[in-house]
């Protein structure tokens, strides 16, 4: 209440002042001045300050350092200039100069308007050496958030394509800071992307948008979702030895977030989400390839290395040169740590398929090779001499009969050739023939035993494998318990036995 009104309405000193909450001195002051014709509201001159001086000084670094520079740097400064008050004052000083840059600097945001179907939000983050991929659609606040092991382009470019794929279509607008990884150079202040990137937003038809530098308030709710996703997924897992199962975390985290109402829409994403796919563009039937090729030479054992391991691929590719492509996703680390495919250069054709394997192993498809491993090495038999030649000429036979021989160690059998192959004058090839194969079969190995084997004819046995067993029933026969059999005598001990043989003969 105004003194002097109080004080017209009671006339004392003290009523005035217990009315106006103050001293009746000072009610008394303030009449006196007013009836003398003084300015009851003029104010008293401000007091002066001990930094003062140093002032200007301050306000001009603040400025040159954007409002950064701390106080405890400025006080020497402050000091050699002629300031000696306290540190405490000096801060305040400071404080007070960052405020009014920051008033006088700020860029006077307006609330950001978002349409259904238009922007994409990224960003990545990293804690504790895993990096964290988070999106968020802004009309519908639904979030995505994966983690990965680096934050190159086509990690990056890998996880989009899987965000497009979790929401069911393909924003207008992919907002994302000035990451390397999609950034091939900056000209004026305007971004301009890398050629991948531009090709990857033509394969799947949305226009790539980058905010200004140091300016995170542009993206703010996927700046805040890259803080939730480490303090409520990263940090509760620390320290993550499979991203695979940290990947299945942070799916379930982000369905439980998208069916709770979002605090600033007041609606539920994941419903608003159901609103918004209409406004999306659609998803081309593949994905792109993303990165580099990766190439290799397909050497003479029909494999290629890769991650040092080896991965076989057809024989008629052998000398060829063959792309890999590696799919870590995760729907392939499930089924057990990812995929290794080989493609034809020229034609994309699926050469092979196989699974990651670790470095020193090797992956092998039997079908490359014509059939599974044989369980010991074929070596084929391949004559030089011509009594070799000519015993060669006699057919399988003759080669089953060289490896037998050479098994049971027959230190002679290279004189023996000729002599075996000339029987043939006297007893005629398919003598000689079935003699081999029944060498071969008994084991005997010498010239002299095939002599013997075409000297006993053709009357000799032949071994037959043995047949399947022959099983009989035994025909049923009457059957009597064991007690049957029990020996029970019928006569007291005391009375003699008779002879029932003497009986029956007397």
């Amino acid at each position: 209440m105004d003194i002097i009104a109080a004080y017209r309405e009671v006339g004392t000193y003290r009523g005035a002042a217990a009315m106006c909450g103050v001293s009746h001195k000072t009610v008394k002051r303030v009449i006196e001045r007013q009836e003398a014709g003084g300015d009851v509201a003029s104010e008293r001159e401000p007091r002066g300050h001990n930094y003062d001086e140093v002032a200007d000084l301050v306000a001009a670094r603040v400025e040159a350092t954007s409002g950064r520079i701390s106080a405890k740097r400025l006080l020497p400064v402050a000091v050699a200039a002629g300031y000696a008050g306290s540190a405490r004052n000096f801060r305040r000083l400071v404080a007070d100069a960052k405020g009014q840059w920051r008033k006088d600097n700020h860029r006077g945001r307006r609330p950001g308007v978002w349409a259904p179907g238009q922007h994409l939000l990224i960003d990545w983050g990293v804690e504790l050496g895993v990096h964290v991929f988070c999106a968020v659609l802004a009309w519908s606040r639904f979030r995505f958030v994966r983690f990965a092991s680096n934050e190159r382009a086509e990690t990056t470019l890998g996880l989009l394509a899987e965000c497009f794929e979790t929401v069911g279509g393909v924003p207008a607008v992919v907002l994302a800071d000035r990451m390397g990884c999609l950034r091939a150079g900056i000209v004026a202040n305007v971004v301009v992307p890398t050629a991948e990137y531009v090709r990857f937003a033509g394969h799947y038809r949305f226009r790539p948008d980058f905010c200004e530098a140091a300016d995170p308030q542009s993206k703010g709710m996927v700046e805040r979702l890259v803080g939730y996703a480490k303090t409520d997924l990263l940090l509760p897992q620390a320290p993550l030895g499979d991203l695979s199962a940290a990947n299945a975390a942070a799916a379930q985290w982000c369905q439980e977030v998208n069916s709770v109402r979002h605090s600033e829409i007041w609606a539920v994403p994941a419903e608003r989400l159901g609103i918004e796919r209409g406004q999306l563009g659609e998803l081309p039937s593949l994905r792109p390839r993303l990165g580099s090729a990766i190439c290799r030479k397909v050497d003479r054992l029909s494999c290629v290395r890769f991650g040092s391991a080896r991965y076989s691929v057809p024989t008629s590719m052998i000398g060829a040169t063959v792309e890999v492509v590696t799919d870590t996703s995760p729907a392939a680390s499930q089924t057990g740590g990812g995929r290794l495919v080989i493609l034809h250069p020229g034609t994309g054709q699926v050469l092979a398929e196989h699974r990651l394997v670790a470095p020193g192993e090797a992956s092998i498809i039997d079908d490359h090779y014509g059939g599974p491993r044989p369980n010991v090495p074929a070596r084929a038999v391949r004559a030089k001499t011509q009594a070799e030649k000519d015993f060669c000429a006699l057919g399988e036979p003759a080669q089953a009969f060289i490896k037998g021989a050479a098994a049971s160690g027959n230190s002679r059998l290279q004189g023996e050739l000729a002599d075996i192959a000339a029987l043939q004058a006297a007893h005629g090839r398919d003598a000689v023939l079935d003699a081999l194969r029944r060498a071969v079969a008994f084991g005997r190995f010498k010239s002299s035993d095939v002599r013997s084997i075409l000297a006993a004819g053709p009357g000799t046995p032949q071994p037959a494998e043995p047949g399947e067993a022959l099983v009989l029933d035994f025909p049923p026969v009457p059957t009597r318990s064991l007690a049957d059999y029990a020996i029970t005598p019928t006569t007291p001990h005391n009375q003699p036995t008779t002879n029932p043989a003497k009986e029956m003969s007397s």
